[in-house]
């Protein structure tokens, strides 16, 4: 299995993110409404994506996977609730609030995502040993 290849398209992903919150950052109004509900398509298509795959796994990790699913999917529905929460506040100093909350989310988002890295480097690895143990016990088996 060539791991490198999923490393390749979350850097990809990443550069894009990247690219989008910079340019997200000098834009205003419709266009800004825009870029977030189009992030909110694409986070949900990624979600639903990742569970297409997820039924392709045995039994055990499907449950742990369906499990991290519902988990991103309840954070997923909770930030779009409280972006459009917050689309129809017009107090400053509320407004102001859930401009902190907001800010506080994307931390613990990135924060979620680099945990995710680490973990998807712990699974590929022991995937890797997983591998490589069962190649030599089949050429033992096979000299025999």
């Amino acid at each position: 299995m060539d791991y490198s290849t999923y490393f390749d398209n979350l850097q990809k992903k990443v550069a894009e993110a990247q690219a989008a919150v910079q340019a997200a950052a000098t834009e205003s109004g419709d266009k800004l409404k825009a870029r977030v509900q189009q992030a909110h398509a694409d986070a949900s298509a990624a979600l639903d994506n990742a569970n297409s795959d997820a039924i392709q796994l045995n039994a055990e990790a499907e449950s742990d996977w369906a499990q991290t699913k519902a988990d991103a999917s309840k954070r997923v529905a909770a930030l779009k609730a409280r972006i459009d929460k917050r689309n129809a506040t017009f107090d400053a100093n509320v407004a102001d609030i859930d401009a902190e909350s907001a800010e506080d989310d994307a931390a613990m988002a990135v924060d979620y995502a680099s945990w995710a890295v680490s973990n998807a480097e712990y699974a590929i690895l022991g995937a890797i040993e997983a591998r490589t143990n069962a190649d030599a016990k089949i050429a033992v088996a096979a000299s025999r």
